[in-house]
């Protein structure tokens, strides 16, 4: 009996783990011991510029605090290229190594305090999109010396701070994406100089002027899309930007604070297939120059100042499909312009236009007309800068639409 209770307690002291020292009795459905978790030197990378990120991707991760989809319980061992969001490549200086080359969060929805320390330490990064997560801070200057990075997308964010002047270093730049988030400040005219395909700065916190002439230069840039909207944009629009934006396809300029005449240039951007400048503060005629503007579709400069005759030549731009000019103070529209109204084209409501519906009061119109109006310039508004077969420059036609001081 005796002998039976001294094999029960040595069996309960092997199950329950108790054993430190002795002869080995482990039985053969005890679990194996456990170790601890295997660092950098204990993994095999398939390169060793893999190897040099692995440590700079867990320690960011240690840093988020939010992860509702689970994407970080991929980024476990060495197969970083299998990582969800993290992308390999061979990189440029050396086409038999692999790399990481790309990240891609979008929608991922991750929330970290910054990015510091991370996107500026993955020196073979190309493509960085991490549109609709919770990062925050501001953006290091480190990331001016990633030599390869020319897509940087970090819209629908958190972040904060002046807009970050390190972009302006990167030469092989050609996507920026700062929408949807809380950067501040001006805007360093250098920006529109550089050669980036799309531009979006839109919805945030930007105060600043449009640059001038003189920073910009006359050479063209190769901007296709430019979002510059919801934020505190103000000043004129410069002849001179206009020019280096001859390339652009799309241009969104609505709800800031621009004023002043809208320049006789804007009818060399022969590309846009946009041009959106509403719920601004410009003002004058309509320079009879949008009538070159042979490729745009839609164009809206409702919610502003401007007055006179709906330019026929604009309504006669044969791709434009919406032309939205409600909410200023034309007063006349021709027959061109009344077809657009009738097939739901042309829209020029709250207006001063005598005769159409939902327009203006009268009382509104005569003071806004009771103090004279002035744009620099103003024979240029009637000129083309193309050749249009059908019309004629005429500065009449502009000229005696502008209201008078009496």
């Amino acid at each position: 009996m005796q002998m039976a209770k001294i094999v029960i307690i040595i069996l309960t002291t092997i199950l329950l783990g108790e054993v430190r020292s002795g002869a080995n009795l482990a039985l053969p459905f005890a679990p194996p011991p456990l170790g601890p978790a295997p660092s950098v030197t204990d993994l095999i990378f398939a390169d060793e510029r893999l190897a040099a990120v692995f440590p700079i991707i867990q320690k960011f991760k240690n840093l988020i605090t939010s992860d509702p989809f689970n994407i970080t319980s991929t980024w476990m061992g060495s197969d970083i290229c299998n990582y969800r969001g993290f992308y390999c490549e061979n990189p440029p200086d050396n086409q038999s190594a692999t790399a990481l080359a790309s990240i891609d969060f979008n929608g991922f929805h991750l929330t970290a305090p910054s990015l510091d320390g991370f996107l500026d330490q993955l020196p073979d990064i190309a493509l960085f999109h991490a549109n609709s997560n919770n990062f925050g801070g501001t953006i290091s200057p480190a990331i001016a010396a990633l030599p390869y990075l020319y897509e940087l997308d970090i819209s629908n964010n958190n972040f904060t701070g002046p807009f970050p002047a390190a972009v302006l270093a990167m030469a092989s730049l050609t996507f920026l994406d700062l929408r949807f988030n809380s950067f501040s400040g001006a805007v360093p005219p250098q920006l529109f100089g550089k050669d980036l395909d799309a531009l979006f700065i839109n919805n945030n916190l930007f105060i600043s002027r449009l640059p001038v002439p003189d920073i910009v230069g006359s050479s063209s840039t190769h901007i296709l899309y430019l979002t510059l909207a919801n934020n505190k944009f103000f000043g004129q629009i410069p002849g001179s930007i206009v020019r280096a934006l001859s390339n652009v396809s799309e241009i969104l300029l609505l709800n800031n604070l621009l004023s002043g005449c809208l320049p006789y240039e804007v009818g060399l951007l022969k590309n846009a297939v946009v041009f959106d400048a509403g719920e601004n503060r410009l003002t004058g005629p309509l320079p009879f120059s949008l009538g070159c503007m042979g490729n745009l579709e839609i164009l809206n400069l409702a919610g502003n100042l401007f007055y006179g005759q709906v330019p026929e030549v604009v309504c006669s731009l044969e791709k434009v499909a919406n032309l939205s000019l409600s909410g200023n103070y034309f007063t006349r529209v021709g027959p061109v312009c009344r077809r657009l109204m009738q097939n739901g084209i042309l829209d020029v409501r709250r207006n001063c236009i005598r005769g159409l519906p939902l327009q203006r009061p009268a009382a509104e119109c005569a003071a806004f007309f009771a103090f004279p109006r002035y744009c620099p310039l103003m024979p240029t508004y009637a000129h083309f800068p193309c050749r249009l077969p059908h019309f004629k420059n005429s500065a009449s036609d502009v000229l005696e639409l502008a209201p008078s001081p009496s």
